[in-house]
């Protein structure tokens, strides 16, 4: 069967939005495949729900890395289902800094600087804060605020006595404050994602056709040309061609893995795992880029303000039942509450790093609850310059990944972590956050010079779950694609995904991989257009 205009591999956030953006002309056919299943339940849908999603191979693929913690191998989580990793993450939503799409499009890329994205950003939303020049209302995403309380009042205010400026909606052109944080959910207390705002209203239009079971492993291709892909669907092979472009919308991990197991990538690795070279592109795979955080837990004086008697036992049922009869309560809300975006110094001149505030403490993830009144904060530097790699080991496409995140592998990475570090226990000993905490407690407070600090980072430190940069647009030969998101060297095939940014946007990804997804739908249809004149 090769009737379709379009092909995109992965339902993710991106995917969902291009089967939306592309399918509004029933002129054009679009097949969307997905690895994972349908997956829509009332744990996606459950903000907190996440807590037990992240963990349930139902909803999670877990891809074990190179780096070792004090736990053992690293794991990285993707969400497993249509909405991807959009339907089982924080809900956290950032755009980013002007300044990170403005470098973007400095390196080559036109049509990706701040001007040309920010509109995308405005469409997607539904914003309860109401309109203005930057936010948008009747948008297909419901953004709401976390609600306050006296422990995020608390953390807020001691920031404010550190010089930072609070902030209603930290989503404005100059990220730099601290404020209460803005979450993709509406105002029931239900998770608003690609899933809910794109697919489902597109999945009924003649024009789509969706598969979900389907692990693609390979391009099917004939002089240069992408024909269509191949992968196994319920243990068969089996194939679809298209007469139009395949777009690759996998995310980071998944979309290298499938050039590489198709012959395009760095050559010499290639050969070395016996996979055929048809186009010897060396950054395919390399340029990995993550977020890099450290909790730290925190006891407090008594349990009023802790939630870790809601999520086990009694309270978790109490939780459960406030949540379904009331439409209130713990699970109604995104896992953190407040966040702040700072400078690690006074010799930059925009918030390098970024903090965030719970009213939990769990010893590490994903570990129970603390048996104590807790709360935890973590940092990470946002645009980290250590780059790691995703790299095929095996023709075989059974065999995962190697996935190598090389964290903090530059001495500035090193410098700002540990800086950032020190500025957030800086703010937990200023009033009025003080007057509620017993201290930090014994996991990490040990860690007090830099050194140490580097250690326990490498030691408890984890993934953000925000990687990029493996497929990256940029000018020259090396480049995996070009501004208009093709890749170089062949026809009939894209890429439009978190892997195509070749650095780390300022914050969580899951509305920038929305906007950009948006921004390349009205590109591929601009292309699609100029070719039929």
């Amino acid at each position: 069967m090769s009737d379709f205009d379009y092909i995109v591999v992965g339902a993710g956030s991106a995917g969902c939005v291009l089967a939306n953006r592309l399918t509004e002309n029933p002129c054009i056919k679009v097949l969307l495949l997905e690895e994972g299943t349908e997956g829509d339940s009332w744990l996606i849908r459950m903000p907190k729900g996440n807590g037990k999603t992240l963990v349930s191979p139902k909803y999670t693929a877990f891809c074990p890395t190179t780096h070792r913690s004090a736990s053992g191998s690293e794991m990285w989580v993707r969400g497993k289902m249509l909405g991807g990793s959009g339907s089982i993450n924080g809900m956290v939503w950032v755009r980013g800094q002007p300044e990170d799409f403005d470098h973007i499009a400095s390196l080559g890329n036109s049509g990706w600087a701040w001007s040309d994205m920010a509109p995308y950003f405005k469409k997607l939303e539904d914003h309860a804060l109401g309109e203005s020049d930057l936010r948008g209302v009747n948008g297909p995403i419901k953004v709401t605020t976390h609600p306050s309380s006296k422990l995020g009042d608390a953390f807020i205010n001691a920031g404010v006595g550190l010089g930072l400026k609070k902030k209603p909606d930290l989503n404005v052109l100059k990220q730099e404050g601290i404020g209460y944080l803005s979450m993709n959910m509406d105002r029931f207390g239900r998770r608003s994602s690609a899933l809910h705002g794109f697919l489902k209203p597109a999945r009924n239009r003649p024009n789509l056709k969706i598969v979900t079971g389907i692990r693609i492993d390979r391009l099917i291709l004939q002089d240069r040309r992408v024909l269509g892909v191949s992968g196994l669907k319920d243990r068969q092979p089996i194939e679809y061609r298209t007469h139009g472009e395949v777009i690759l919308s996998s995310g980071s991990l998944a979309t290298p893995r499938i050039l590489q197991l198709s012959g395009i990538g760095p050559g010499g690795h290639l050969t070395s795992c016996g996979v055929p070279v048809l186009l010897d592109s060396p950054s395919v795979g390399h340029n990995l880029r993550e977020h890099f955080l450290l909790t730290l837990n925190y006891r407090l004086k008594s349990w009023t303000h802790s939630q870790n008697r809601c999520f086990a036992g009694i309270g978790l049922a109490k939780s459960v039942a406030e949540y379904f009869f009331l439409g209130r309560g713990p699970l109604c809300n995104s896992s953190y509450a407040a966040g702040a975006f700072v400078r690690s110094s006074s010799d930059v001149n925009r918030a390098d790093g970024q903090l965030m505030f719970a009213p939990w403490a769990r010893d590490g993830w994903p570990r129970m609850f603390g048996a104590y009144p807790g709360m935890n904060v973590f940092s990470y530097q946002l645009r980290p310059t250590s780059q790691g790699s995703v790299l095929i080991e095996s023709a075989d496409p059974s065999k995962p990944v190697r996935i190598s995140p090389n964290y903090l592998s530059t001495q500035v990475d090193r410098d700002i972590s540990v800086s950032l570090i020190r500025y957030l226990r800086k703010l937990m000993k200023c009033r009025p956050i003080a007057d509620f905490v017993v201290g930090e407690t014994q996991e990490t407070v040990w860690a007090q010079s830099d050194d140490e600090v580097v250690k326990i980072f490498l030691e408890r430190g984890m993934s953000g779950y925000h990687n990029c940069g493996t497929a990256a647009m940029g000018q020259g030969s090396c480049a995996v694609i070009d501004e208009r998101l093709r890749v170089r060297g062949l026809d009939g095939l894209r890429v439009a995904d978190m892997s195509i940014f070749p650095e780390l946007l300022s914050g969580n990804t899951n509305a920038p991989t929305m906007a950009m997804a948006w921004r390349a739908a009205d590109m591929f249809i601009e292309d699609r257009k100029g070719a039929a004149t």
